[in-house]
């Protein structure tokens, strides 16, 4: 996986001018494309060296080896297109971020509990918009702890940058509760808290569907874009600058789905966006199958594993309608927002010199909410053909609880029956080719056995002929 260069967003709000000026200056270094990442930045999709960076210099640059700056992400993006908190308008969203004149060191979260966009927990000081207005809970996860805690007040609107700037000079500490931090906080700023008079309580939605164009009021739509690859053409961007700017549109709101929303566009104005949308090819039509993914910014593997099991899904018309998915791997530890988390296996040390296949384990959110924070292990150490049937095993399980949210409800502790499978694996590059799933990538059905396809068979990743797959049996339920 790539290291790549990236450009901070704060809260993910941008104007149509800054980010055309982005797109005309990344065209300038010889690049046709930019890519969003999972906290709302901007990410060059390949190598800019750090000559080409400093046509950049209005913006802040993070470079691969300039890991210390992060991100402020926000729920800006969901507002007025999802249920939100009475008094936290766009505007507020705005003066608010103003107040962090220099980017953090931790990672911040500035949300609204009512709508399921936006991840509520998953950065290291996460605000949370109270009741009361211009107040927040505030959950604190320090880089060097495991779990995530409660302050015990409620902050201010105004404080905000301050109380994180207080916290982020305590790191060289390592402070290790919640009450240190609460005494070192106070001693060193005056801040006006409140106290907390009642639990946050977040409300269950199944996951929104967020592209195409939607109306909002009588003469408003808002439109959500999303690129299979993440791969943004800058000729494209820079024609939908132009049109926001024609439509008096002045924001752009990044996702951390690696898309983007265009609010308030006048209905007088919805035909010449479906004609820029068809100009340049855009679709938007994506089924949830391949829209609630978090994948790895530049992981091949993660893109191709994700393309296997949507084609999956769709040949077996599998609903995964309110469901996430998230794909991992073993190289740093992961704080999830995704209903269910496929995790890939790092090979044995004493085995790396040969070449084996991949195994995964399966982990679902409790109730299959991403905010519950915590994760149940599904299965572990699965090969990739098992992943298809065990997914659609756990689509049925959160159908089935979808409305008891707040019961628990785990899988049965009882062992799965064991069975012995045939399946013919390619001696050159490892894939496998299951009779049961056939492939639909070369028109072969399910239940398509191995002798009776094609003599023009040949390997779906590396095109070795038929006659190079050897018949193996695997162990599945």
């Amino acid at each position: 996986m790539k290291v790549l260069s990236r450009l901070i967003i704060k809260g993910g709000v941008l104007s149509p001018g800054e980010l055309k000026s982005i797109c005309q200056m990344t065209e300038d270094i010889g690049l046709k494309a930019i890519s969003f990442g999972s906290r709302q930045d901007i990410i060059f999709p390949e190598e800019v060296s750090a000559e080409q960076l400093k046509l950049f210099k209005d913006f802040e640059v993070v470079s691969p080896n300039d890991a210390k700056k992060q991100n402020i992400i926000s729920s800006y993006v969901s507002g007025d297109i999802l249920p939100s908190t009475a008094w936290l308008t766009g505007d507020k969203y705005l003066y608010i971020l103003e107040q962090f004149r220099e980017t953090p060191i931790l990672k911040v979260n500035i949300t609204d509990p009512k709508q399921n966009l936006v991840p509520l927990f998953t950065g290291h000081l996460n605000f949370i918009a109270s009741e009361h207005e211009d107040y927040w809970y505030l959950y604190v996860r320090l880089p060097h702890w495991k779990d995530t805690v409660a302050y015990p007040v409620l902050i201010y609107s105004w404080d905000m940058a301050k109380v994180t700037r207080a916290i982020e000079n305590l790191l060289v500490e390592e402070p290790e509760t919640i009450e240190t931090i609460f005494e070192l906080v106070n001693d060193a700023e005056d801040t006006n808290n409140i106290t907390i008079d009642k639990p946050l309580e977040i409300p269950f939605e199944p996951f929104p569907y967020y592209e195409g164009m939607h109306r909002t009021g009588n003469d408003k739509y808002w439109l959500g874009l999303y690129w299979r690859n993440n791969h943004y053409s800058l000729d494209f961007l820079k024609a939908m600058c132009d049109l926001c700017l024609t439509c008096e549109i002045g924001k752009i709101s990044i996702t951390p789905w690696k898309s983007f929303i265009v609010n308030d566009i006048p209905k007088a104005s919805k035909l010449q966006w479906e004609k820029l949308l068809g100009k340049y090819g855009i679709n938007v039509r994506h089924s949830m199958l391949e829209l609630n993914w978090h994948l790895p910014v530049a992981d091949e593997d993660a893109l191709k594993l994700k393309k296997y099991l949507v084609t999956n899904f769709d040949q077996n018309d599998i609903s995964t309608y309110g469901l996430t998915f998230g794909v991992t791997n073993y190289i740093k530890p992961t704080y999830y927002f995704t209903s269910i988390v496929i995790e890939k296996n790092q090979t044995p040390s004493d085995l790396s010199e040969y070449k084996i296949r991949d195994t995964y384990n399966l982990l679902y959110a409790k109730n299959f909410d991403p905010n519950e924070q915590e994760y149940i292990v599904h299965v572990q150490d699965v090969d990739m053909v098992e992943l298809p049937s065990l997914l659609m095993e756990l689509s049925r399980l959160y159908f089935e609880q979808l409305g008891n949210e707040k019961e628990e409800k785990p899988l049965p502790e009882t062992a799965p029956e064991m069975m012995e499978h045939e399946v013919y694996q390619c001696s050159d590059c490892l894939t496998i080719y299951d009779p049961q799933y056939g492939d639909p990538t070369q028109d072969i059905a399910p239940k398509t056995s191995f002798e009776d396809l094609p003599d023009n068979f040949d390997c779906t990743l590396c095109e070795a002929p038929k006659t190079d797959f050897q018949k193996k049996i695997i162990t599945k339920v």
